[in-house]
């Protein structure tokens, strides 16, 4: 599989779906050479790379009760409505082991997005140049402006990295694959609308300018994303798994029955998917041979 990216959207919450889609290829051992993911995507293939299947579906909708994953209580204590030191330190320390030496000895390339608050560029770090910071760069990777605070690492202010490169397709050309298979949290058809709240984030974030300007451009910059990902499909390039039916689910959903329904969709859609990735990966060796 060598030349093929994975490529994980990110999506808060909704991120339960690309989970459902990765215990599935781990179910038949399909791992692969390159991933780069941004927030949510990020965090899920870090259970991905460690070959622990099932535990991003353990720490997400298992704990999706408790008030120090996801609450309003967060959000006036730590000015966090997820709880970043729970879920990035205590999840993976304690509560539920994060395989480290199986993660940093993989040898899965594996590149995080995030976003410079002053700049407003996407800066990618990857596994093996972070190592042991990798925890630091996933968290700023999952800091969404207005509930998270952003993480300052090596003299940047980084958020978020879904706010510049929702769809990190663009990466995984740069590093150099010519197909992709590309997971996405939202169904076909779905297009984002403006963000129309520029003055109230000016007055949030004032010395943030490429925050504020990320955020104006977020609607644009994703619409043109599907549309990338649209035309690598069509050319058959891209091989695409995304959510076959609307699912009500928001960033920040705390209904377990509906993450649930998530994941398993997740699951089964990756399922479809698979006679599809068969043909393609067969296509793509007869053109190599060719």
């Amino acid at each position: 599989m060598n030349g093929i990216g994975l490529v994980l959207e990110g999506g808060g919450m909704r991120g339960v779906y690309t989970a459902g889609v990765l215990d599935y290829l781990i179910d038949y051992d399909l791992y692969f050479p390159y991933v780069v993911g941004v927030s949510a995507g990020a965090c899920n293939a870090t259970s991905y790379i460690s070959r622990q299947r099932g535990r991003n579906k353990k720490v997400t909708i298992g704990y999706i009760k408790d008030h120090r994953y996801l609450s309003y209580r967060n959000l006036l204590r730590e000015k966090s409505m997820f709880g970043m030191d729970f879920i990035f330190n205590q999840l993976p320390n304690v509560l539920e082991p994060f395989d480290f030496p199986a993660f940093y000895s993989s040898e899965q390339r594996f590149a995080i997005g995030t976003t410079d608050a002053v700049t407003g560029e996407t800066v990618y770090y990857t596994k093996h140049d972070l190592m042991e910071n990798t925890s630091t760069i996933l968290r700023a990777s999952s800091s969404l402006p207005f509930i998270s605070q952003p993480v300052v690492f090596e003299g940047r202010t980084l958020f978020d990295g879904g706010l510049v490169d929702p769809i990190p397709i663009k990466q995984s050309i740069k590093d150099g694959n010519e197909r992709h298979v590309i997971i996405l949290t939202k169904e076909k058809g779905y297009r984002k609308s403006p963000f129309k709240q520029k003055w109230f984030a000016k007055s949030v974030y004032p010395k943030y300018n490429g925050l504020v300007d990320a955020l104006v451009n977020r609607s644009q910059i994703y619409n043109e994303s599907l549309e990338i990902v649209d035309e690598l499909e069509k050319q058959g390039k891209a091989l695409v798994i995304r959510p076959s039916s609307p699912m009500m689910v928001s960033r920040v959903e705390k209904n377990a029955d509906k993450l649930q329904l998530l994941y398993e969709l997740g699951y089964d859609d990756a399922e479809r998917s698979l006679t599809k990735f068969d043909e393609w990966a067969e296509e793509e060796s007869r053109m190599i041979k060719l």
